[in-house]
């Protein structure tokens, strides 16, 4: 069993991160020492870690607790769980080739002021008239 401390240096999270979560009803099941304290297993670690995958795929709050709704009915909504999944996976790849175009963009700004300042192009600007 692992503390709060112990399970945020384990998943990578601060320990707002974790107790919002758990407020949140994100951490079904949450376990309870003789003080109070939460405490989780190693379920609840992959959980955890799972969660924040989902939050940095783009989910929002509402849509981790809708996909832990439908992970806790069990095996006959995996058709709902793959549907969503694959809507963010969409989602992160539209993401992804945005991010390739605005590479690119700063690659050739990177080119051309490299042969400005070598003496291999002549600056021009579309903010200064010559």
């Amino acid at each position: 069993m692992y503390n709060m401390k112990e399970a945020c240096q384990l998943c990578q999270m601060t320990y707002d991160t974790l107790k919002f979560y758990c407020n949140k009803g994100l951490v079904p099941n949450v376990k309870r020492d003789k003080n109070n304290y939460r405490i989780f297993d190693d379920h609840d670690i992959a959980w955890i870690q799972s969660l924040a995958c989902l939050k940095k795929c783009g989910m929002s709050i509402k849509e981790m607790q809708d996909y832990l709704a439908l992970c806790l009915q069990g095996q006959k909504t995996l058709p709902k769980r793959q549907e969503l999944l694959q809507y963010k996976r969409q989602f992160l790849l539209e993401q992804l080739q945005e991010i390739q175009k605005s590479l690119d963009y700063i690659d050739e700004k990177q080119r051309y002021y490299e042969a400005v300042l070598e003496g291999t192009a002549v600056y021009q600007s579309n903010l200064i008239s010559s």
